[in-house]
């Protein structure tokens, strides 16, 4: 089982990931452990995947439009702003679902508009017995096995999305988000309307927020690795610089400078090598 020490907003942070490719595609899986001095509270970015977050520590996440606190196990959706996360005992399982894999293994996605929603609001009482076998887990490896036989069992349980929607999902990751609504439309044979109504009820989101997601992920990451945000926008299909300002003002607060340098963003090459929603077979 790989695990990597790293900074993290100053402090230090035990990164584990499974020692093995998944089985269940669309997965990705990382666990964190550390003790925070000084704990502060840092914001959840919007990624095109649905998160859920499995804490045996004392991590709190706080949704800031609600008022709404939350702790143990729960789920975030696509996008979300003004949710923000902290705290000092970090003992914490994330795993990251492609929206294609949510459809599944949690019946009904959480929406764009959705923040912070407990795991049992969607699994009921088995939150508990599956948090209790994966406190008891001797190693992260085996939290790993033990939660990818429980994804890998609801998706087999569950009606998948539909072809035209996978396939528009699949069309939007591989064209880095630049792909248009209208043209993915006449691709699946649907109109724009059905194509937009139909994949908001199983994805969550619309194709055009789907389709931003995807390229802001990528445009962070680029801005991350040391690329200016003028070569950044002129290559993820933004209309122009102060494009990538707004998009990058609207989903973190932050400018493309102060992005390229957020903590949250210096444990993805260790934590998400490949990033879940664009591992589907």
């Amino acid at each position: 089982m790989p695990v990597e020490s790293v900074r993290f907003a100053g402090e230090a942070m035990d990164i584990a990931v499974p020692s093995r490719p998944l089985r269940v595609p669309g997965v990705a899986m990382a666990g964190f452990r550390g003790r925070v001095t000084e704990p502060a509270e840092l914001p959840v970015v919007p990624y095109p995947a649905t998160t859920v977050f499995i804490d045996f520590g004392d991590v709190v996440f706080v949704d800031e439009a609600r008022g709404a606190r939350a702790h143990g196990s729960w789920v975030v959706g696509l996008g979300p702003v003004g949710v923000r996360g902290g705290g000092r005992a970090v003992d914490l399982l994330q795993v990251r679902l492609s929206p294609v894999v949510a459809h599944a293994v949690l019946g009904v996605p959480p929406g764009a508009d959705a923040t912070v929603i407990g795991l049992e609001e969607f699994w009921g009482r088995d939150v508990a017995r599956l948090r209790q076998r994966l406190r008891a887990a001797r190693s992260w490896d085996e939290r790993f096995a033990l939660m990818e036989v429980v994804l890998g069992g609801r998706q087999e349980a569950s009606r998948a999305a539909d072809p035209e929607i996978v396939y528009a999902w699949r069309r939007i990751v591989a064209g880095g988000g630049r792909l248009r609504v209208e043209r993915l439309a006449a691709d699946v044979g649907w109109s724009r309307q059905r194509l937009w109504s139909r994949f908001r009820s199983q994805l969550g989101t619309t194709p055009k927020r789907a389709a931003q997601l995807v390229r802001f992920d990528r445009a962070a990451q680029r801005l991350s690795r040391g690329h200016s945000a003028a070569l950044v926008s002129a290559e993820s299909g933004y209309a122009d610089q102060s494009h990538l300002y707004r998009e990058s003002a609207a989903f973190t607060g932050l400018t493309p400078t102060a992005l390229a340098a957020a903590p949250w963003l210096t444990v993805d090459p260790v934590a998400w090598v490949t990033p879940a929603y664009a591992s589907e077979h």
